[in-house]
């Protein structure tokens, strides 16, 4: 969209809507990282505490402004968001776009191992998505403690109050909500830059620390110390994939003018403020973000730094319901059920599967860790494995897809991922203090996805077997059709492709030996493109004969479309149909599976329980295909896993 428009006058106000709703729902979440990232770099509670000198401040500082500009500027902003499907960003995007370049032959295996890791990086994102609103919020209003230190023992039940509306009202929208996101994101980011510049204005020696001298010199010569510094330093740069997943909503220019003009400078403003301060007395180590503020103007800082975490949490909840519904579409997690909440907005969805399963375990995790210190150690781990994940998937489809030279791509290639992998290897050291924690919740994700898959694999092969050639069916039909009675109306019967009949319509025609005047047979094809545009949503193939009224209907979705079969339908011109298409009054056909545990081969006896245990919270295909439900029949059958 605007992203390829040139910048005329008259498209100026609609860039500027669009920079201010990414402010809102795509900066969230690395916007509120200032509250706690330079603070626990120095916590003295840290199993690898950092001490807290002039020399290692000033590395430190360099430090993080480097890591977000060659992590997030450079990384996401100036190369991943080049590559999108269509629009899309996100490590769902990659992966699709690895489905849709996989080579063959010898690299097969090699786009396996990726289309691996990408799972494994959604899998990451769901469980940053857990910790992300639980270390923000609590982080947010542990600033109380700046104002009041008697106030410490409300925190944790003030953040889990706030935490268990905002799920809460998930279920309504955040359309309307979503209006006010933007405006309070760009007063947040104003008003961090302009402490950032007042702390910056009591010491200015620490605008050395924008040279990358700084950041070298302590690599280099306190590697011993700024190693460790690393773990803590990774979260200033969270939130990066949320720029990225999130392209699709604003597009690649709006989000990165964003970045470059307002999000960037006031980070990095607001950093070299809190250096500063503690330049001038590392007693305010104890909260350097709210100790920016003058006293006075804290209770209001407070109050503004718990909403811009609460729409970061809106942010990493929103992106949470969008990978499990694409993850969904491609067939890595049971049909889920997923409401619309706007007409206007693809990108605003309700899950609410995954909103309950959010919400216990984020609140959860407030009560078990207490403070945002200690959730600290837990959280890089997710985000620096789905950024090493995103980077690798980038050059191997830049190198495959662009016309780049091979040495530009691998030096980039080398030098970014040398960096991630530091961080990586740094917050490994975290392991047993709680980086345990998002690999644990990202793994049993990875697995569920990965058993799901494969699973709906064997019971496709499987069914196929029970659904026998839909061509010979219906070559049966036509050469004896005496032996089955035609009963008036039009019935639709859904299945999963065009070269088996539905186990309903065999049933139908074997046991009760009729069929209707008119048979639509319906697959539901789901792209890897995240939208299918109207005039390629149908098509119809008369199987050979146009008279007898027979036809099989593929009807198309990328896999953000919500999936209306009904509304697709409508789309068919009447010519294709003979004009014989009654939908108001046709009755749907659908094949219900009933699951059981066999003993037939190709998955572990554990991973086929997991896999019916997932299949409990399948939704109701009714209600995912928009059916009208006083027209739906359900047959059933069974299959063996």
């Amino acid at each position: 969209m605007s992203s390829h428009a040139p910048a005329v006058t008259a498209r100026s106000p609609l860039r500027l809507a669009l920079i201010v709703g990414a402010l809102g729902v795509v900066f969230g979440d690395i916007g509120t990282s200032p509250i706690y990232a330079l603070q626990t770099v120095f916590n003295p509670e840290d199993p690898h505490p950092i001490p807290l000198t002039t020399d290692n401040l000033y590395g430190v500082v360099s430090l993080i402004v480097w890591s977000v500009i060659l992590i997030v500027t450079v990384t996401y902003v100036l190369l991943a968001m080049r590559m999108d499907n269509d629009g899309e960003g996100g490590i769902m995007a990659l992966l699709t776009l690895l489905r849709r370049w996989a080579p063959t032959g010898k690299r097969t295996r090699t786009v396996a191992v990726l289309s691996g890791l990408a799972v494994l990086g959604a899998a990451l994102f769901l469980g940053d998505s857990m910790i992300t609103p639980a270390i923000s919020v609590l982080s947010a209003v542990e600033g109380l403690k700046t104002i009041n230190p008697g106030l410490d023992e409300w925190v944790v039940p003030i953040t889990a109050t706030i935490l268990l509306i905002l799920f809460l009202i998930q279920k309504l929208g955040s359309s309307v909500v979503g209006r006010l996101f933007g405006p309070i994101m760009a007063v947040w980011f104003i008003t961090i830059g302009v402490l950032g510049v007042g702390g910056i204005l009591h010491d200015p020696r620490i605008l050395l620390a924008l040279s990358p001298t700084y950041a070298v010199e302590f690599m280099a010569g306190h590697f011993g110390i700024a190693f460790f510094a690393l773990a803590a330093v990774v979260l200033s740069v969270t939130g990066a994939e949320a720029l990225y997943a999130d392209m699709g909503h604003f597009g690649r220019k709006p989000i990165s003018l964003a970045w470059l003009f307002l999000v960037f400078p006031a980070l990095a403003l607001t950093y070299l403020g809190q250096g500063a301060l503690l330049l001038q007395d590392k007693a305010n180590m104890s909260a350097p973000f709210f100790l920016l503020a003058p006293g006075w103007a804290r209770i209001g800082l407070v109050l503004l730094a718990t909403a811009a975490t609460v729409i970061a949490s809106q942010a990493v909840i929103s992106g949470a319901f969008s990978v499990a519904a694409q993850a969904s579409g491609l067939g890595y997690l049971p049909r889920l059920r997923v409401d619309h909440t706007s007409s206007e907005t693809h990108g605003q969805i309700y899950v609410p599967w995954i909103n309950w399963l959010l919400m216990v375990s984020v609140i959860t995790l407030v009560f078990v860790f207490r403070s945002s210190a200690s959730l600290a150690f837990a959280y890089g781990m997710a985000v620096i494995g789905t950024i090493t994940i995103t980077t690798l998937l980038f050059f191997y489809l830049a190198r495959r897809r662009w016309r780049t030279p091979g040495w530009i791509l691998w030096t980039g290639a080398v030098l970014l991922l040398a960096v991630d992998l530091l961080f990586l290897a740094a917050n490994a050291t975290k392991f047993v203090h709680g980086a345990w924690l998002p690999l644990a919740i990202g793994l049993l994700a990875f697995i569920v996805m990965t058993t799901w898959q494969r699973g709906r694999q064997l019971i496709t092969a499987r069914r196929t077997e029970a659904e026998g050639s839909l061509a010979d069916f219906v070559r049966n039909l036509r050469t004896h059709p005496k032996l089955v009675d035609r009963v008036p109306g039009t019935a639709i019967f859904l299945n999963p492709g065009a070269t088996t009949t539905p186990l309903a319509l065999r049933a139908n025609v074997e046991h009760n030996h009729v069929r209707h005047a008119r048979v639509i047979i319906l697959s539901v094809d789901v792209q890897n493109v995240p939208r299918v545009p109207q005039y390629q949503r149908c098509s119809v193939d008369d199987l050979g004969d146009p008279t007898d009224g027979i036809l099989f209907i593929t009807a198309r979705f990328g896999y953000a479309d919500k999936p209306d079969l009904p509304r697709a339908l409508r789309t068919i011109p009447p010519e294709k149909t003979q004009g014989w298409l009654d939908l108001d009054h046709a009755t749907y056909f659908l094949s219900k599976i009933e699951l059981r545990e066999g003993r037939r081969g190709g998955m572990a006896l554990w991973r086929k329980r997991l896999f019916l245990a997932a299949s409990h919270i399948t939704s109701d295909a009714s209600d995912h295909f928009a059916l009208p439900r006083d027209r739906v029949i359900v047959m059933g059958s069974q299959i063996e896993l």
